[in-house]
């Protein structure tokens, strides 16, 4: 956790730079050795099992109690800090691409109130200004720091492509910078960022900067640095009567030549999309060029689809969907009341199904009354964590369309109810930066679990295939955590404008995360807008307009490098050469740097699947479904909320199916009703290796049902029936036509029990299905309740992004499939 290698230096820091300096003795040592890290002595990291044998501490647990890391030595040092200067608010940690270091720096920052700052969290991988040039690497920060008259010398090396003749080396120079990347292209090595020494490649000690920052200079004299080598490739130095030196000009005026990076906000792809967005034509598609590339699969004949095995009942699935309503009396009292009583029931529920922590809850999705709500909702809910990575979070308000009419909050949970150590990973990074935003509540950017862990049998895959849960992504500006407006102010255009930023920068938050994930593939996605003001074709026109983005990130392309790296070995010595097979990248290039999407591990269902063979054609590019939903409101007043309903990661060529069933047939209808159209149908099909080669292996399937909106003709409606309802229940329709889809896989019968999906989430149109779902039970569970329906989630609007259609609803549905 901590630089220990030239501490002899730091008192002259106060006098060099005029900034006071605390210090305090380290205490303890690194007890936990996970990246992530948690302040409860009795909590396990979130790498552990959450089952059973983990009781959920208390939150009342001493925040002290973890005495015995080192991390908390940070404590007692930080409160010393507030109690010399109460106006500190914040703390700022160097981490670049370390976790480990972040998630230690965040754990005590939020502990004592203060806002943690990671300003170089992901700066490699961060847009280069115009006024910069050139392409981001990872050697930037290193340019950066020489542009703004850093003096960093290496005092440490650890690694095969640096030996002592590092040691002292400026990397905030030309000189340094060169020399340090062609050792690391010599060797070969793959991990990202070793050319800043994120991977204890090498550690620097910084001996000057500009003079608004540093007064003086630090000084060592060559006689004065002995090196000290380790063995196994490690050896640093043992600095002795540094001194302080004055500078020529001290003033804060005599700064140095250049600026101090400050990243775009978009990067390439999403600038392109706002470009496309903003565009004169940009109601006609992303280009004739880019839409000629896009198409969608129709061909779904029986005998091509893929064998997948047998379909897991609700009894033995391994991931469960729980809802939980306000009670009766919930409008009578505060919201936060009505919240701990929701977290109470979670906490039974759990009890209930085996004892499991609440690290099982993969996701949530909270919908509100009133988004005035939020603040005291997220301190209840956030009551029933204290492990790091929470679940991953989407939150709406519904405002009066939230049902049950006195409920004031609706909690749906995805819970995996057989979790094994290791399997759940997450990212929450609670710091402000430039990269993605800070999560806002009790909540995690991601969540992923192996597609393998819902077996109900022992896996036979170890890795494969990857689920990831993304929380909703609203378009708060990183680095300040406050919405964007544009800049370019058009007589009446100024909110439109705006609205292209917004959605341009959150979907770009979305992209990022999934890419820190590994996300190569969505399976659908929803766009939230609050409730629109003024006639129906503003909400077509939002919806127009998401769809553009949405395609426009789908197809980008970045620019081809034409810079071939000709140092260093080539890639057949990087496989084969003994000597350079401890660096080879290999297969990892796909691993470490995803492409997203990545059109490789995508297959139409209309060839030979059973083999794993693809079917797209050449060029063809198959955009995932996009859904616009009107609600009430969003956190923040967003104009516009994202929400990947799941992401595929680390999964292997041709190995998710894409199956378009286009009209649900009118002979498949189980009511009594005369229609001229049908329900339309997709499905994905996520299957692990061994699920390909029929060695076993398991299956996900998302299916989405999609009914397209019909106005009421009769004034009576409240008396009429809507697609799906019968005596047996509502949605029975749609529930039908997703099982009859699921049974073409399953090669049962349509009309099997067996084949029943589960549904996830249900949009439905309030005005359409308004009266219905009141004469229906809604689905509510006070944790005795087992007969719990899907989540519903009410929408003054619902559309079909591609074809700017108005629907009755989407119905998501999701089915394991087992061989």
């Amino acid at each position: 956790m901590y630089q220990t290698v030239g501490h002899q230096v730091i008192p002259l820091y106060a006098e060099a730079t005029g900034i006071p300096l605390y210090r305090r003795a380290i205490a303890g040592s690194a007890a936990q050795q996970g990246k992530d890290y948690s302040h409860y002595a009795s909590q396990p990291s979130s790498e552990a099992v959450p089952g059973p044998a983990e009781g959920s501490v208390p939150a009342a647990a001493s925040e002290d109690a973890n005495d015995g890391d080192e991390t908390e030595s940070m404590v007692p040092l930080l409160r010393a800090i507030k109690a010399a200067h109460p106006e500190a608010n914040a703390i700022c940690a160097g981490a670049i691409l370390s976790t480990y270091q972040r998630t230690r720096v965040e754990s005590v920052a939020t502990r004592l109130g203060l806002v943690p700052l990671a300003y170089l969290w992901k700066f490699p991988t961060l847009p280069v200004p115009d006024s910069v040039g050139g392409a981001a690497s990872d050697a930037q920060l290193l340019d950066d720091m020489t542009a703004v008259g850093l003096e960093a010398r290496i005092i440490k090396v650890a690694s095969g492509g640096l030996d002592d003749s590092f040691l002292w080396t400026n990397v905030a120079s030309a000189g340094g910078r060169d020399k340090i990347a062609r050792a690391m292209r010599r060797f070969g090595t793959a991990e990202k960022g070793a050319v800043i020494g994120e991977g204890g490649e090498f550690e620097t000690l910084v001996l000057d900067g500009p003079s608004r920052l540093f007064r003086k200079r630090i000084v060592v004299a060559e006689a004065n640095r002995r090196v000290v080598r380790e063995g196994g490739g490690t050896a640093w130095l043992s600095l002795r009567d540094a001194r302080l030196e004055d500078k020529e000009d001290s003033s804060p005026e005599a700064v140095s030549t250049g600026e101090v990076r400050t990243p775009d906000l978009l990067d390439a792809r999403f600038t392109s999309v706002l470009d496309t967005l903003s565009s004169a034509d940009a109601g006609d598609g992303v280009g004739k060029d880019a839409t000629a590339s896009v198409d969608k699969c129709k061909k779904t004949e029986e005998e091509s689809l893929p064998h997948i095995g047998t379909l897991q009942t609700r009894e033995n699935g391994q991931l469960q969907q729980w809802c939980f309503l306000g009670e009766a009396s919930s409008r009578s009292r505060s919201v936060a009341a009505e919240t701990e009583s929701i977290v109470e029931q979670i906490r039974r529920r759990l009890l209930l199904a085996g004892g499991l922590s609440p690290s099982a809850i993969i996701s949530t999705t909270i919908v509100l009354h009133r988004m005035a709500n939020f603040p005291a909702v997220n301190a209840a809910y956030g009551a029933l964590f204290d492990a790091p990575n929470p679940p991953a979070r989407v939150t709406i308000s519904c405002g009066d369309l939230l049902l049950p009419a006195y409920a004031n909050i609706a909690v749906y949970l995805v819970v995996h109810s057989n979790l094994r150590p290791g399997q759940r990973q997450g990212l929450h990074v609670q710091s402000r930066s430039y990269w993605a935003p800070a999560n806002i509540g009790p909540y995690s950017q991601a969540v992923t679990i192996p597609l393998a862990s819902l077996s109900t049998a022992a896996p036979l895959e170890t890795d494969g295939p990857r689920l990831v849960s993304i929380a909703g992504q609203i378009p708060l500006v990183p680095a300040t955590m406050t919405l964007p407006t544009s800049p370019a102010i058009v007589s009446g255009h100024h909110e439109e404008a705006t609205l292209k930023l917004q959605l341009s920068l959150s979907l770009q938050h979305l992209w990022r995360i999934g890419a820190e994930m590994g996300v190569q593939w969505w399976t659908s996605a929803v766009a939230y807008f609050p409730k629109a003001s003024g006639a129906e074709e503003v909400m077509r026109s939002h919806a127009q307009l998401a769809s553009k983005a949405w395609e426009a990130a789908h197809v980008w392309s970045a620019p081809e490098d034409e810079d071939g790296d000709h140092d260093g070995p080539d890639l057949w010595d990087r496989k084969f050469d003994p000597r350079y097979m401890s660096y080879a990248m290999g297969d990892e290039d796909k691993a470490q740097d995803p492409k997203l999407p990545d059109w490789s591990v995508v297959a139409a269902a209309d060839a030979e699947l059973d083999s794993g063979s693809s079917s797209m054609s050449k060029g063809k590019k198959y955009i995932p479904p996009l859904f616009v939903a009107e609600v009430s409101e969003l956190p923040r007043a967003a104009g516009v909320e994202w929400h990947a309903h799941l992401g595929i990661a680390q999964a292997a060529d041709a190995s998710v199916v894409l199956v378009d069933n286009a009209q649900h047939s009118a002979q498949d209808s189980i009511l009594n009703q005369s229609r001229d159209d049908g329900l339309s149908i997709s499905q994905t099909i996520n299957r692990t290796t061994a699920a390909i080669t029929g060695e076993g292996g398991v299956s996900m399937v998302q299916t989405v049902v999609v009914d397209k909106f019909e106005v009421q003709l009769s004034s009576t409606d409240h008396q009429q029936t809507v697609r799906g309802e019968s005596q047996a229940g509502l949605f029975t329709e749609q529930d039908y036509a997703a099982g009859t889809a699921v049974a073409r896989l399953s090669r049962k019968a349509p009309h099997s029990g067996e084949t029943a999906p589960v549904a996830v989430v249900r949009y439905v149109d309030a005005e359409r299905y308004s009266s219905a779902l009141k004469r229906q039970k809604v689905g509510v569970t006070d944790g005795r309740d087992n007969e719990i329906m899907a989540p519903i989630v009410p929408c003054y609007s619902l559309w079909d992004a591609a074809s700017g259609e108005r629907l009755s609803s989407v119905m998501v549905y999701q089915s394991v499939f087992e061989l």
